[in-house]
């Protein structure tokens, strides 16, 4: 069962949680400015579906436009785009599709609360706002009560602002301004070039200069309602206004992701941790079979204040997404988990745990997180291995059947493969890739050949002829088991190849001094054992026919059949949370950690 989650007092309460232990009355300022803050978010909510809305709105109003007479209606529009400019519109209301990325982007950023974005939230809408209140001192513009009314939600919105200024205190993000820099500059060339070619192909009246399209072209992407038509020398149809509006949008898009993404692959860890961590691997390394997989380089890590443990994580979509156990002491994980929490909090990220063991999952529990059972970690004990047994029959058979054909295994360290086996060895591994990304987060090193891995085992398969055909790599789980890392083959080669590689490599284990062998990981393995047998319930049923279907593409049960042949020792793994509702983020996050996802932003 997942461990429950502990009565006592949190060591850390996120800000929500907090808030809400609050007495009643004992707070009402606090209360005023999460209510401010909030405003904020869903003024920006509403701006962005109104700006897409006007957008969309467009073919509609040219559909009426082509009832009407041609040039009544060119002198219309004319006669319009001079009154026009007595009207002004709400802060960041522009019907315009870059104005709409925009406030989504700062709704995204405004719930996280984080202060950059109110601070250019204050700076862009104060003197805006100045701006409406000396033009409402002017005749032309106090006549029309549309501009009162985008006055008052400006002031409304920068009052807001002022209000819930305390509200807005989680640090920013990592960000990249010189490419999102450069990101901008090729977009606003590329995309205005496009527009300015297209205006120049459609524009209805004769006479334009090149300038009079640029104009036209960049007031088009700011805006698709009366901003262009003060380039009197334009006129082009409405999709051609729409299409340009898109390009524009599609740039700032691009420079938004540029900006904030975070590269797969790119070193958070510090030689210095490194060394760290493998110091704390040495002394408690045999507790967690995944503990060496926190020294993946593009993983950050926190240690206690003792620095006897720590915990070690990456940031993908606002989710501060850590794997396997703490690394070291576990009287010292509590220390850890507190600073992790701590960071998670400062930068108003979500906190996850993917893949704890049940102690470390208890741990956490006691911190505010809740648990659920993720799948089962298949490890087999070599002293209770055995191939004898009608149990053991397939694999047996399997195994003969691949070596009469010809096939061995050769088992080494790392550091005792030469250099260049070493090369040739990687270079198959990359060819027998299935796909170009290299998966792998939680339970994958990420790596191959690196000398700080001499310690890792390597198996290599050869057939017959003596030509390389599959390889598996082992990384240290204390000193005496081992963890798979890697699993490649040749497509071509004998079916059951990696069965018998992984028979051979137990049957050497006792010889290798190795007393188990952590297999791979079989997600929702009980749904599977549990949802075919007799007296199985309507739910697991179904949960078991849901699963079976995935499985024809992602191969989930055939993952856990591969392993249950071995007959392993199941030892369960959780995920761990705050908040049920934060899950799909949480799994679209670890997706895109284990790269099984791309999606268009990191951060």
């Amino acid at each position: 069962m997942p461990p429950q989650q502990s009565t006592q007092p949190s060591t850390l309460n996120p800000p929500r949680a907090s808030a809400a232990r609050r007495a009643p009355g004992t707070d009402r300022g606090g209360a005023l400015r999460r209510r401010a803050a909030d405003a904020t978010v869903w003024y920006l909510r509403v701006i962005a579906v109104l700006n897409i809305a006007a957008v969309l709105s467009l073919p509609f109003r040219q559909e009426v436009d082509e009832h009407n007479d041609g040039r009544i209606t060119l002198h219309l529009h004319r006669q319009h785009a001079h009154h026009s400019g007595q009207f002004f519109t709400p802060y960041l209301a522009t019907a315009g599709l870059v104005s709409a990325a925009l406030a989504i982007f700062f709704v995204l950023v405004m719930r996280r609360r984080k202060r950059a974005a109110w601070v250019v939230n204050i700076a862009l809408s104060t003197p805006l706002f100045a701006l409406y209140v000396l033009a409402l001192t002017q005749h032309e513009y106090r006549a029309h009560v549309f501009n009162w009314v985008s006055a008052a939600l400006t002031g409304l919105f920068v009052a807001a602002l002022l209000i819930s200024r305390r509200e807005f205190n989680a640090v920013g993000d990592p960000s990249n301004p010189k490419l999102a820099a450069a990101v901008g500059v090729g977009g606003v060339l590329v995309t205005g070039g496009l527009g300015t070619l297209l205006v120049h192909a459609t524009n209805k009246l004769p006479g334009a200069t090149l300038p009079d399209e640029i104009a036209y072209t960049l007031l088009r992407g700011v805006s698709v309602g009366p901003l262009a038509d003060h380039v009197s020398a334009v006129h082009a149809p409405r999709w051609t206004d729409i299409i340009i509006n898109i390009l524009l949008a599609a740039a700032f898009c691009l420079v938004l992701y540029a900006g904030f993404r975070s590269p797969r692959g790119r070193r958070l860890l510090s030689p210095e941790d490194e060394t760290r961590l493998r110091e704390l691997l040495d002394k408690h390394g045999a507790r967690d079979s995944l503990g060496y997989f926190a020294l993946r380089r593009d993983k950050a890590a926190i240690f206690s204040p003792t620095g006897k443990a720590a915990v070690t994580y990456r940031v993908v979509g606002g989710v501060s997404l850590a794997s396997g156990d703490p690394i070291g002491d576990p009287e010292a994980w509590p220390g850890a988990i507190d600073a992790w929490l701590s960071e998670a909090q400062r930068h108003a990220w979500t906190p996850a745990v993917m893949g704890a063991s049940e102690e470390a999952g208890t741990v956490y529990a006691r911190h505010g997180l809740d648990a659920l059972e993720l799948g089962d970690e298949a490890i087999v004990d070599i002293a209770d291995f055995t191939l004898e047994g009608r149990a053991m029959r397939v694999v047996r058979q399997a195994h003969n059947r691949v070596r009469r054909a010809g096939y061995t295994v050769r088992v080494r360290r790392h550091e005792d493969i030469p250099d260049d086996e070493m090369a040739k060895l990687m270079e198959k591994a990359d060819h027998w890739r299935d796909g170009a990304t290299e998966r792998g987060f939680s339970m994958a090193l990420g790596r191959l050949g690196d000398p700080a891995d001499g310690r890792c085992m390597m198996l290599e398969c050869r057939d017959a002829d003596d030509t390389p055909r599959a390889l598996l790599s082992f990384v240290p789980w204390g000193e005496h088991g081992l963890s798979l890392d890697l699993m490649r083959r040749d497509r071509d080669s004998e079916n059951g190849l990696m069965e018998f590689m992984v028979v051979e490599l137990l049957l050497q284990a006792a010889e290798l001094k190795i007393d188990r062998v952590s297999l791979n990981f079989a997600m929702f393995r009980s749904v599977f054992e549990r949802g075919s047998r007799l007296g199985a319930g309507p739910v697991l049923r179904l949960w078991h026919w849901i699963l079976t279907f995935f499985s024809r593409w992602w191969q989930i049960e055939s993952l856990y059949r591969a392993n249950a042949k071995y007959r392993p020792v199941w030892e369960p793994r959780y995920i761990l949370f705050t908040k049920s509702s934060d899950l799909p983020r949480i799994g679209l996050a670890s997706a895109q950690a284990e790269g099984f996802v791309t999606v268009p932003w990191r951060s």
